[in-house]
């Protein structure tokens, strides 16, 4: 089939190396979501963007390197937009932690979503280890960005702690996936976790 067929062509000019980069990248995001992981390759990924073979194996040389850069691609882009949810508005710190429990429960439990499928098309490659310790950090820095206005704690004591929280999160998370309990008690658990470990500015009281 032609590529002029599939719509995904990216022809209005040539493109910088990092515009390519990210354009590609956006495409192949979209073969995982419309197609599964299993349909990601290099060639294809050439197809459906419009572009020859070469400048896809230039990129990324290898599937696996392709599935590793789209795998810390979508968990920036979560990251970022995430940040981007917390900085709006003013919330009390209960509402800060509410919204933060209900957030990564939803999407750590989400294993239909692009970011789990890419993860599950790595595994067993002894380069996904690496980038998931990688890519837990940037959480951890997350936790704490948006936790450390309302809270008390030192800076070292607070990475410590965010530490614990994102993998009781996690935990929380493979227990909805595993059946084990609902989303609604699993973000209720994480809130209450992350109440008590923060010890919140202005929480007196307030444990409710």
């Amino acid at each position: 089939m032609s590529s002029k067929n599939n719509g995904d062509e990216q022809r209005s000019g040539r493109l910088s190396k990092a515009d390519r980069r990210r354009q590609l990248l956006d495409t192949a995001m979209r073969i995982v979501r419309e197609e599964g992981a299993d349909r990601l390759t290099l060639g294809h990924l050439a197809v459906r963007a419009g572009v020859s073979k070469p400048v896809a194996y230039d990129h990324f040389q290898t599937r696996a390197g392709l599935l590793i850069e789209l795998y810390r691609w979508i968990d920036t882009e979560r990251v970022t937009a995430f940040r981007a949810m917390m900085a709006e508005g003013e919330r009390t710190p209960q509402d800060t932690i509410a919204t933060l429990a209900d957030v990564y429960i939803a999407c750590a439990s989400n294993c239909e979503d692009e970011f789990h499928a890419v993860g599950a098309a790595l595994a067993g490659s002894g380069e996904k280890a690496a980038v998931y310790q990688d890519l837990q950090d940037n959480v951890v820095k997350m936790f704490e960005a948006v936790l450390q206005p309302i809270t008390s704690l030192a800076d070292a004591k607070l990475t410590q702690v965010c530490i614990g929280l994102v993998g009781a999160g996690d935990a929380l998370s493979s227990a909805v996936g595993r059946g084990k309990c609902s989303a609604a008690e699993a973000k209720a658990s994480l809130a209450a976790l992350l109440w008590a470990a923060l010890e919140p500015s202005g929480q007196e009281g307030e444990s409710g």
